[in-house]
């Protein structure tokens, strides 16, 4: 593992901006003091649209110079866009390990950030280039993109961030990702991910972070309201559809 722990100095933010957004959302509140700890080299956000949990993932790849947009580590213009909010005041406790490739030669680095709002985007500018994927993956489906570019970069012991990566995979792609996961946190790799997908939380081993208006809290999978509302509607599709329609 790389990170150990982010959390927020009370000294880097003023009382009063502790008024405003992104302070205000209750997981980032809960970041002064103690901040949130990684206990496992799989660990996963998962919320709410709203809950704060892609705002933590953004500043943690700020806090730890990968590009807030996606990217991979080392890249020769990482940090060029300006940090969020989150971001300039997150502090990162590092692992030995964290610090030493932090410390070292910038083409040492490893590691990469999926931002599913910004992946073709990214797309577009790297495809082909070195250290990237040799595919056009704007010519493949977007699922297929997405598997083309996790297949590419999530290979060596880094730190992998990733927002919401499911929000172009199939049932069966998802299970894909969840192996692929699994086998980066046996091999000295953390995997951060914030999600709503009950299948990739699911990831053996995995720890389970969730985010809403109590702030952050552990829970098991069977635990999870996602969890609970996955299966009741596949239970009882009309319990939910008669409240919308």
């Amino acid at each position: 593992m790389f990170l150990e722990r982010v959390r927020v100095p009370d000294e880097l933010v003023p009382p009063a901006d502790r008024a405003r957004w992104p302070f205000t959302v209750p997981c980032v509140a809960d970041l002064f003091g103690e901040g949130l700890e990684f206990t496992r080299p799989v660990t996963f956000l998962v919320g709410e649209n709203g809950s704060g949990k892609s705002t933590l993932v953004e500043a943690i790849a700020d806090a730890f110079g990968l590009d807030s947009r996606g990217g991979r580590a080392g890249r020769k213009y990482a940090g060029t866009t300006p940090l969020t909010p989150l971001g300039e005041v997150l502090h990162t406790d590092l692992t030995v390990r964290g610090a030493r490739m932090l410390g070292g030669p910038r083409n040492r680095r490893k590691g990469f950030f999926l931002r599913a709002e910004t992946a073709l985007e990214l797309a577009e500018k790297v495809s082909g280039l070195p250290g990237y994927w040799t595919e056009d993956v704007l010519t493949q489906s977007h699922g297929e993109g997405f598997l083309t570019i996790f297949e590419a970069m999530l290979r060596e012991p880094g730190l992998y961030l990733l927002d919401e990566p499911e929000s172009a995979l199939s049932f069966t792609a998802s299970l894909g990702l969840v192996s692929l996961m699994h086998e980066l946190g046996g091999s000295g790799a953390q995997v951060i991910c914030a999600t709503h997908s009950p299948v990739l939380a699911a990831t053996p081993g995995a720890d389970i972070v969730e985010i809403g208006p109590h702030g952050a809290r552990r829970v098991g999978w069977d635990e999870l309201d996602l969890v609970d509302h996955h299966r009741r509607f596949l239970g009882d599709p009309d319990a939910y559809l008669r409240r919308v329609l």
